[in-house]
């Protein structure tokens, strides 16, 4: 009887994830069939994939793990770690990654998926026992970090965060936490690294909830130039509570508007007088930024592998004359050929920035929604391509009005006519630029805007200092632009006057009702 009270007593012990040991022999079939492609054979994340992936695939041989809940001095992760990190979507019991994007459930921002929806738990633990004996990694020693301390987010613990961010931060992270920092960041690979942008909580690779930021404060990120705050060592030392008032900082940064969802229309809202042409005016108050993210172009040659823009927000205004667009993005650098500061964040002297809005020439007959190709249209459906091009120390901004017909065939022509005009501004990390052009321009190869109707519209992005040039760029899908139309005092007075007329006629009912 008292060895049965032992037993029960030892797997009340167990962990809650009673696979924890995992079937090594079981995980290498999965590793093969699911890992390999990336992390490669050895699991030295050189596998087939890896050349064309940002951040590069983990080695497992290293034993460096990134994202881990031990302490800064201790090298291992928890079997807890690897597995949130496998399973991917924290909605669900064990994941730990949340905050995505829609449709994404894994590590936010790079090419690791969620397992959750292909993996029962029991073979993600036999993954785990697989890769751990890879690198011959032991238990950890030290236990995890210890949360017990938090300091709640308020006003008072926010504005103190922000004072420590400043002192220790922003050179990386720069003043607005947005990653736009003046240093040149390489990984112990010699991979270049970008500084985390804090106002898009769904681009953390894990989440932005405070306890996670404060983990990364104290103990940094392994392999990485994220020092830890908590090592007694560093010059750069934050006290316990510190380190708190940082991560409530940090997380109050997010800006959700930022956030691509399931909006897919921009909807462009009339106002009185001019339309803008800085994006500092007050009619854009009036309209919500739409955003959308955006993809590396690998459908043609040649074909970006390495992005450095995610997403886009647009809002979008217009009179009875004219449109204007207000395109809003994050970029790390202000990439200014000529300039010896972006040259050697750049790691070399970058090319301009650049972004473009594509439109087609013609709308679809009403019921049909057809578009053109994606990829610059098609001799049959062409499309009106606005090209802005960012200044250089010698050359000011400019603008291209393009007409495309496919991937190879487009031709510029001169903008004037149309009434295209558009100017960008950087700060602090994020370009705005307004691109305006007249409703109606009498030019047969433009698009002549009507209101009411679905209009397609897409994007794309150059980052200069990626070297993104020609068809290596970033860009969207196809979505759709509505110039909502005019409400007019007719949806008001006419209820009004039927409810009137309603109201008078029982009146009058009433009263023959009383005569009789």
């Amino acid at each position: 009887m008292k060895k049965i009270f032992i037993t029960i007593f030892l797997l009340m012990l167990v962990p809650v994830y009673a696979g924890a040991a995992g079937n090594a022999d079981n995980g290498r079939k999965v590793y093969d069939k699911r890992c390999w492609w990336c992390h490669g054979e050895d699991g030295a994340g050189e596998g087939p994939a890896a050349e064309y992936l940002v951040p590069p695939p983990r080695d497992f041989t290293s034993v460096m793990f990134k994202f881990k809940t031990t302490p800064f001095d201790e090298v291992m992760p928890s079997d807890d770690d690897l597995f949130g990190m496998v399973k991917g979507k924290g909605d669900d019991k064990g994941g730990t990654v949340h905050n995505s994007i829609r449709n994404w459930r894994g590590m936010n921002d790079s090419s690791m998926p969620g397992w959750d929806d292909m993996l029962s738990d029991e073979e993600i633990w036999d993954v785990i026992a697989y890769i751990k004996g890879l690198a011959e990694l032991e238990p950890p020693e030290l236990g995890q970090l210890d949360f017990s301390s938090q300091v709640a987010s308020s006003e008072d613990s926010i504005a103190k965060g922000k004072e420590i961010f400043k002192d220790n931060c922003t050179e990386c992270h720069g003043q607005l936490g947005k990653g736009d920092g003046t240093k040149k960041l390489k990984d112990d690979a010699g991979y270049r690294t970008w500084p985390r942008n804090f106002t898009k909580a769904w681009s953390f690779r894990v989440n932005n909830d405070p306890r996670n930021i404060y983990a990364r404060a104290s103990i940094g990120i392994p392999g990485t130039q994220m020092p830890s705050f908590a090592d007694p060592e560093s010059k750069k030392k934050l006290s316990d509570e510190e380190r708190w008032h940082v991560a409530n900082y940090v997380a109050s940064l997010d800006e959700p508007y930022k956030k691509p969802g399931n909006n897919t229309v921009i909807k462009a809202v009339r106002v009185e007088g001019d339309v803008p042409e800085t994006s500092d005016n007050e009619a854009w108050a009036g309209a919500a930024f739409t955003s959308f993210y955006m993809v590396p172009q690998i459908i043609a040659e040649e074909r970006l592998f390495t992005p450095s823009i995610n997403s886009v927000s647009v809002k979008a205004v217009y009179n009875d004359n004219d449109i204007a667009l207000l395109i809003e993005w994050d970029d790390r650098t202000k990439s200014l050929p000529g300039d010896e500061k972006a040259k050697e964040i750049a790691d070399g002297d970058p090319l301009k920035d650049a972004f473009a809005v594509q439109l087609p020439v013609t709308l679809a007959p009403a019921g049909e929604t057809e578009k053109p190709y994606f990829g610059m249209g098609s001799a049959s459906k062409p499309v009106n391509i606005w090209h802005w091009i960012g200044e250089s120390t010698t050359d000011p901004q400019a603008l291209h009005l393009l007409e495309g017909k496919g991937f190879k065939d487009f031709a510029p022509r001169d903008a004037e006519p149309s009434g295209l005009k558009a100017q960008g501004v950087y700060d602090n990390g994020t370009w705005r630029v307004v691109m305006k052009r007249k409703l109606k321009t009498g030019v047969e190869q433009d698009l002549q805007f009507e209101e009411g109707k679905f209009i397609p519209i897409s994007f794309a992005a150059w980052d200069g200092s990626n070297f993104d040039e020609g068809s290596k760029h970033v860009m969207t899908a196809w979505y759709w632009l509505l110039m909502e139309p005019k409400t007019g005092s007719g949806v008001v007075v006419w209820p009004l006057a039927i409810a009137l007329l309603v109201f008078g006629g029982e009146l009058l009912w009433l009263r023959s009702a009383r005569k009789r």
